[in-house]
């Protein structure tokens, strides 16, 4: 079994969420977290019967590592 990392994008202004697997070009949309992986899925599912299981494989890239920087934007700008 292959394990997928999911980004899950809350939309602030409209309410709801946006699932995607940032290496396959499909994403899903719910009002909640779950309801927008199962549309996931659903994407997923017909990208793979449209392009194949070997595409899909292919796109995988190894999980990279993740890390949450302070930054303020602010201070690179250069007057």
């Amino acid at each position: 079994m292959k394990q997928l990392m999911v980004e899950l994008i809350p939309d602030p202004e409209l309410g709801g969420y946006t699932a995607r697997v940032p290496d396959i070009p499909a994403f899903g949309e719910g009002e909640t977290e779950e309801a927008a992986i199962a549309d996931l899925r659903e994407a997923l599912a017909g990208y793979i019967e449209t392009f194949g299981l070997d595409d899909a494989m292919s796109r995988l890239n190894p999980p990279s590592s993740l890390r949450l920087m302070v930054l303020e934007l602010e201070d690179l700008v250069r007057a």
